[in-house]
């Protein structure tokens, strides 16, 4: 059952990079927003840190609720393509790019555990 774990967690730790990420969009436009990205994955493997959720760190940010996965850590982006002259540190077409990264490796992840099921249900019942 490890498996299904690890397939789980995975998928929690893109669903919490994929909230960040809309919290970076959201604040494109703020004034001396800085782009946030959450810790690899396998640091929350590793790690039996609570979550810290995103901080605000202006009142004019749009915030999401807490990140719920264990182990997880929000931390400013070091790979940020560029600073405007506002402070702003959030580029869209990088944003959008690691937006369809998080698509693609969740879609990969859910299909490997519903083909972890059928096989579970396969060595099981003998039915598909």
């Amino acid at each position: 059952m490890a498996f299904f774990n690890l397939a789980s967690q995975r998928m929690n730790w893109l669903s919490a990079r994929q909230k960040v990420i809309a919290e970076n969009v959201a604040n494109a436009n703020t004034p001396g927003y800085k782009a946030q990205d959450i810790s690899d994955f396998s640091d929350m493997l590793g790690s039996n840190v609570q979550p810290s959720g995103v901080k605000i760190t202006q009142a004019r940010h749009i915030s999401s609720a807490e990140v719920q996965a264990p182990g997880i850590r929000v931390e400013a982006d070091e790979t940020a393509w560029a600073t405007s002259m506002d402070g702003n540190n959030v580029t869209i077409e990088q944003q959008t790019i690691k937006a369809g990264e998080v698509s693609e490796s969740y879609r990969l992840a859910a299909n490997l555990y519903r083909k972890g099921y059928e096989l579970l249900t396969l060595s099981v019942t003998g039915n598909r």
